[in-house]
């Protein structure tokens, strides 16, 4: 699937501490590629907007969340005067809102602040995890941990024996190439000959990418010993390690060899991240060609 993009990057924000920081990711990003963001306050259907059926007290409460938005937006320009900073406030279902507009309108990725499982603010919780699911297009999930002022320098890059894993390379080396990035591949070890075989396989062809692509990379095998548990538990377990600035993952597609009947991988790695930012990526975005690297 071959898709062009807007370079904007949709933000959304409900103005609490993580949605805050996800916008200092997305300014990070935008500075450094040029792109534009869109800040975008969706107000749920079923909230605050649906209980006035007056269309005065709708009219200010628009107005009030337009206010905050230009304070938002002020302060941002203060730092990063050069990065056009577009607002929209839309109504809808938040999750619905936020994909349908990043597929419509050729978003290039989404950038969005969670807390994880116990979210309750309106962006985090179950909105976060049905956006990873539905978007098209990149996800970056932000916690609490701020972009430093080398960006992304060490990424946590798993790979697995779907052919999924192996397509999120293309956006690792996009990465990279800005931020001068070390790429951490990572995989499970075991003593299971065939699947032994097959992951070496794939590590293999993903070494050569990056090699081909002149990307400075670190290759590491997960072994029982140091990392006796899942492998979405053993990938956060070395993210913390080396004090990973994020960890990419495929959204929906890849189980580690011990995860087929244990959930999804995508969110046990959202969900319990910590601090470190996550990149989902769905399969069906990964045929886009970005600074002559293919998948």
């Amino acid at each position: 699937m071959n898709r062009t993009n807007n370079n904007n990057i949709l933000v959304p924000t409900d103005f609490s501490e993580v949605a805050n920081n996800a916008l200092g990711h997305a300014l990070k990003i935008a500075d450094v590629y040029n792109n534009e963001i869109t800040l975008i306050n969706i107000q749920d259907e079923g909230g605050i907007f649906g209980l006035f059926g007056n269309h005065d007290k709708m009219e200010l409460v628009k107005e009030a969340v337009n206010t905050r938005m230009d304070k938002v937006i002020a302060e941002a320009k203060e730092k990063y005067p050069n990065v056009k900073i577009n607002k929209r406030i839309e109504v809808g279902k938040i999750y619905k809102v936020i994909t349908e507009i990043a597929e419509e309108e050729n978003y290039d990725s989404i950038v969005m602040g969670t807390n994880g499982a116990s979210g309750l603010q309106q962006i985090i919780g179950s909105n976060a995890s049905r956006v990873i699911n539905y978007a098209k297009v990149p996800v970056v999930v932000v916690k609490e941990q701020p972009m430093g002022q080398a960006g992304y320098q060490n990424i946590v890059l798993p790979i697995d024996l779907s052919r999924e894993s192996r397509q999120k390379v293309t956006w690792a080396i996009h990465l990279a190439k800005k931020f001068n990035s070390t790429i951490h591949v990572i995989y499970e070890n075991t003593t299971n000959e065939e699947f032994k075989n097959r992951i070496f396989a794939a590590v293999n062809q993903t070494q050569d990418i990056l090699e081909q692509n002149n990307a400075n990379y670190i290759v590491r095998g997960l072994d029982q010993d140091k990392y006796p548990d899942s492998f979405a538990e053993d990938t956060l377990a070395y993210a913390n390690e080396i004090q990973a600035d994020l960890i990419m993952i495929m959204s929906q597609q890849e189980k580690g060899f011990s995860e087929f009947l244990l959930g999804s991988y995508a969110q046990q790695i959202v969900n319990h991240s910590g601090k470190v930012p996550v990149m989902c990526i769905n399969s069906s975005d990964t045929g886009v060609i970005i600074d002559g690297v293919f998948s």
